[in-house]
């Protein structure tokens, strides 16, 4: 007899867990969606569909926004320092 999988009793857990194999994440992307304040449904809906070749997958979506949150911090640490020395 096979043992089942036990699943999460919270809702908000089963959501990410679903999010993670419809949108084919490993445990670091759903880390940085986290972080970026993403929620589960949000990335369920941005998976792209047959038709809509322009957009990119979860995963490269996901990493596109924060690697851009990344450098605009950056940028802004830089300004700081700048500001600093001035």
């Amino acid at each position: 007899m096979a043992k089942k999988k036990k699943q999460p009793k919270n809702k908000r857990d089963r959501l990410w867990i679903e999010a993670k194999r419809r949108c084919r994440l490993n445990d670091n992307d759903i880390q940085i969606a986290k972080e970026l304040g993403l929620n589960p449904r949000s990335l369920i809906k941005n998976i792209p569909s047959k038709t809509e070749q322009w957009k990119l997958p979860v995963k490269d979506w996901i990493h596109q926004m924060y690697q851009k949150r990344q450098e605009k911090s950056e940028r802004k640490k830089a300004r700081k320092v700048q500001a600093a020395a001035n």
